[in-house]
This record gives C-alpha cells, sequence and structure tokens, in this order.
C-alpha cells in the first residue's frame, strides 16, 4: 500500500506540527493566567494616617511684646573739624582711642598762623606809638589853651586826633587776639570727654575751615536705635516697658526709655528711627553692640499662647490646625501680639482645644492624625508630659 502524496509531502508536515505547537503554548498560557487570577487578592485600601504634635490651649494673661534688633549708638557724636584752613602735619589719635576734654587730636601747619600773629604785633605797636604821640600834644595844647595861646578850633582838632588814634590803637590791640586766636586753633582738641569714633583726614591732606575730620561721641550717653517698620507705629507709642538685651550677654535685661522716635521714614529702608535711651550707669555696653529691644505691656484680655510653628498663613490669612475627634479641622485665628518666639491669638482658639504645632504645611482638612504628644503651653515638646498652663503647672 503506497503513501497518500499529501501526507509524505514534507512542507504540508512541517505546518501541521507548527500549528499544533501554537495552539498547545495558547492554551498553556491561559490555564496560566487564570491560575495566578485564582491565587491573587484583592488590596485593601489603607487610611493615611499623620502622626502629629499637639499643644492644649490654655487661655493666659500673657504680656504684649514686640522685638526689634538694634545698635547701640552714642547719644552725642560730633563731627570735629579745624576752625582755620590748612595742611595737617600731625595726627594724635586712632578710632576707638578714649580722650579727654582739652586733649590734643589733630595739628595743622602754624606757619602762616604764625606770620598773621606777629603781623598783628607789629600793628599794634605801631597803633600804640600814634595813640602815646597824639596823648602828650593833646595834652600840651590843653595847657597852651588855658593861658590862651591857642584857639579853641586847635585844641578840639587835637583831641579828635587823640580819639582816632586810641581807637587805631584798639583795633589793633583786637586784630591781635584775633590772630593769637587763629594760632591756636592749628591744634583740633577735644572738648568733651569721649572715645574717637572715625577719622576723615589724614596726615598731608589740606583741609578748609570746619571740614569734618575726626568724628568723636561722648562718653556715658548711649542709645539703641532699631527700626520700626510703618505696621507698627502705633502699637509701639502705646507699648510704654521698654527692656534691653544685648546679643553678648542674653541673661542681663536693661531697662531702658524710648527717647525718640521719626515722624519720617528713612529712604533706603523704609522704617522709622527709633531711639532708645539706656541708663547711664549701664558699664557692660560698648559702641557698635548688636541689642534686643524689647517693647511690651500688660495685656488685660486673656490669649491663648502658641508657638509659631502652630501657625499657617494662606492668602494673608492666619490659621491653626483644631484636632476634633481624631482629624484636623483648618480654623482662621486673629493674632493678638507676640511674646519672644510665641504668638498670642485673640480668637479663633477656645480653652482645652488641641492645635497641632508642627508639620501644618502637610495637613489637610479632615485627615486622620495621631498625637504623638502634648507639648507645654511655652512650647517644648515633650511626649510623655501632661498639659500645663503658662507657669508650667500641670492640670
Amino acid at each position: 500500500m503506497s503513501n497518500s502524496p499529501l501526507i509524505s509531502n514534507p512542507v504540508l508536515k512541517t505546518s501541521s506540527q507548527s500549528r499544533l505547537l501554537i495552539t498547545l503554548l495558547s492554551m498553556l498560557g491561559l490555564v496560566t493566567v487564570l491560575s495566578l487570577g485564582a491565587c491573587s487578592k484583592k488590596v485593601e485600601k489603607t487610611e493615611d494616617v499623620r502622626p502629629v504634635r499637639a499643644l492644649q490651649a490654655v487661655m493666659e494673661g500673657s504680656d504684649i511684646a514686640t522685638e526689634f534688633s538694634g545698635e547701640v549708638r552714642p547719644r552725642i557724636e560730633s563731627r570735629l573739624g579745624f576752625r582755620v584752613p590748612g595742611k595737617i602735619i600731625a595726627r594724635k589719635v586712632d578710632v576707638g582711642t578714649v580722650v579727654k576734654r582739652g586733649q590734643v587730636l589733630m595739628q595743622l601747619d602754624p606757619q602762616d598762623l604764625l606770620l598773621g600773629q606777629a603781623q598783628a604785633k607789629a600793628g599794634l605797636s605801631a597803633a600804640e606809638s600814634n595813640r602815646d604821640l597824639a596823648k602828650a600834644e593833646l595834652k600840651r595844647y590843653q595847657e597852651l589853651r588855658e593861658k590862651n595861646f591857642v584857639a579853641q578850633a586847635v585844641l578840639d582838632a587835637k583831641e579828635t586826633a587823640f580819639r582816632a588814634a586810641q581807637a587805631s590803637f584798639d583795633q589793633a590791640k583786637a586784630g591781635l587776639s584775633n590772630q593769637s586766636n587763629q594760632a591756636s586753633y592749628a591744634s583740633l582738641v577735644a572738648d568733651v570727654d569721649g572715645v574717637v569714633t572715625g577719622i576723615d583726614a589724614e596726615v598731608g591732606q589740606v583741609v578748609g575751615a570746619g571740614s569734618p575730620v575726626v568724628r568723636l561721641a561722648k562718653t556715658g550717653e548711649l542709645d539703641v536705635v532699631v527700626g520700626i517698620p510703618e505696621d507698627k507705629i502705633n502699637s509701639i507709642r502705646q507699648l510704654s516697658d521698654v527692656k534691653v538685651r544685648m546679643w553678648a550677654n542674653q541673661a542681663e535685661v536693661i531697662a531702658a526709655k524710648l527717647r525718640e522716635l521719626s515722624p519720617i521714614a528713612d529712604p533706603v529702608t523704609r522704617t522709622f528711627t527709633a531711639k532708645v535711651a539706656l541708663s547711664p550707669d549701664v558699664k557692660s555696653v560698648r559702641l557698635g553692640m548688636t541689642a534686643m529691644v524689647s517693647f511690651g505691656m500688660k495685656n488685660p484680655q486673656a490669649m491663648v499662647r502658641l508657638p509659631l510653628t502652630a501657625l499657617l498663613q494662606d492668602k494673608n490669612v492666619n490659621s491653626v490646625w483644631i484636632v476634633e475627634s481624631g482629624a484636623v479641622r483648618l480654623v482662621p485665628v486673629q493674632l493678638g501680639g507676640t511674646v519672644g518666639e510665641d504668638v498670642l491669638i485673640a480668637t479663633g482658639v477656645s480653652a482645652g482645644q488641641m492645635v497641632v504645632t508642627a508639620g501644618v504645611n502637610l495637613l489637610k482638612n479632615g485627615q486622620k492624625v495621631k498625637i504623638l504628644g502634648v507639648e507645654t503651653a511655652s512650647g517644648t515638646g515633650n511626649a510623655a508630659a501632661p498639659a500645663t498652663n503658662a507657669s508650667g503647672v500641670a492640670k
């Protein structure tokens, strides 16, 4: 029996085997997918619970305070200059030199001034000689007039000549005094006890009369100069309690007084310059030191004190997050002032409410939260600490 030509054809045989192999692989893949689908389980969606720190609000009668940084400056700083023109030949002080009243600071070349003084002295001698001669002649003509040897008109002329000579003598005497003073002005001396804060001219420089060459600060009277923003001007005028702390010694609190508040804003910083007077008894303060000036007053209204990190600002609206039933709610608040690094909440938060104090920018309304710990009212975190009031006493 002979084989069929279709079966014996090698091309047809290979094609049939390929289709069979493809069919088997497709069935195997379908079985695998069904098996994996049967084994997989539906993933449950977990709720996002964010851990936060919170503070229990406590109403307290805090002090309203506003603090600014400033610089210690002398109350009186003079720009001294020579009263005569000339060339500087000596400088006796440096910046920071403590000087006494009458101490020489700089000197000019006195040669021209001494020549002027000598000229005035010679003019005085000549005027004195003319006066003495006119006086002697007047005396002789008075004697002659008594004997009626000369006319009264001649005597009157001699009296007029004597008065003119006397006036010339007085003029020459005043000129000599003036030139003597001019010669003494070649030395620039300190008019008060103080410290040199600046040098504006050097040896060899020719300066005009009145040109500032040395800056001298009077000792014993110091101010702290601060810049007040324009939105704080009205409140600063009402705050009577002024205290100063130096950056070098922040533990020492110095009582001060607002001495001057500029009515015009600085053209560069756009702030209003305030000068706070320090007591002359303060010995640890030096010129140029950095100081923190606190303006405060007793607040008659009880407010909630919160750390600055609890405040959220969005579109110029101040808000805080309140924790209620395990979720947070954004509440707008009105600020009543600042105390150091804390803020006072006038309205929006009631006593006993839990306020989020960290991570306020990562929360959203209705989000579930887990409180890690309750902070104290002063803002120091402690996971195991109970809620306390402003004095630190547990409730």
